[in-house]
């Protein structure tokens, strides 16, 4: 796994490879993700909430985002994270943060913190993405209606059954593989 374009291009990033909760984002899957949004994320500020190995806020912060929260639970992602945040010299711009969905989310509802793009990647057959999807929209924790939201899922069919259930715009969905990235943000 590396970072693909911007100013860390080529850095090749530590995995978690063989931990059975987490599955590094494909590249081909990043490159579609980024392709996407990548007009829009100079100056952002991006929250990759199941971080993992930090490889979707780090990007970020290789294409211009401002400043990337990377958030875990596990002490061996946090390991990791910090690891290539620091080979890919974002010290300055990326803020580990080793805590629960829920209690990260809340932390950022009080110090009133709102994002550009969250990134949703949990791990399989949860409810995560539909739970912290709900607490992001709720509490207000997207900028304005600019804001965007990018899930990565294996269960297609019922997370969107879900999602369709919220006050949300579905402005795209990908399928690569078994994976899909599902694009939302607030209704206008």
């Amino acid at each position: 796994m590396r970072i693909i374009s911007g100013s860390a291009r080529g850095t090749k990033l530590y995995t978690l490879e063989g931990y059975e909760t987490t599955r590094p984002t494909l590249d081909r899957v990043k490159e579609a993700l980024f392709s996407k949004i990548n007009m829009e994320l100079p100056d952002s500020i991006v929250l990759d909430l199941f971080s993992g190995s930090g490889a979707l806020g780090l990007e970020a912060l290789s294409r211009g985002a401002e400043k990337s929260y990377l958030v875990d639970n596990s002490e061996k992602a946090i390991k990791i994270i910090k690891q290539n945040v620091s080979k890919t010299r974002f010290e300055n711009k990326a803020i580990v943060l080793k805590d629960d969905y829920i209690k990260a989310l809340n932390k950022f509802k009080n110090l009133n913190i709102k994002f550009d793009f969250i990134f949703l990647d949990p791990p399989y057959k949860t409810d995560y993405v539909i739970n912290s999807t709900k607490f992001i929209l709720e509490n207000d924790l997207l900028k304005d209606i600019t804001g965007k939201i990018i899930i990565e899922t294996d269960i297609e069919e019922n997370v969107l059954n879900e999602l369709e259930k919220l006050k949300i715009d579905i402005f795209d969905v990908k399928k690569y593989g078994r994976v899909t990235l599902i694009f939302i943000k607030r209704k206008g």
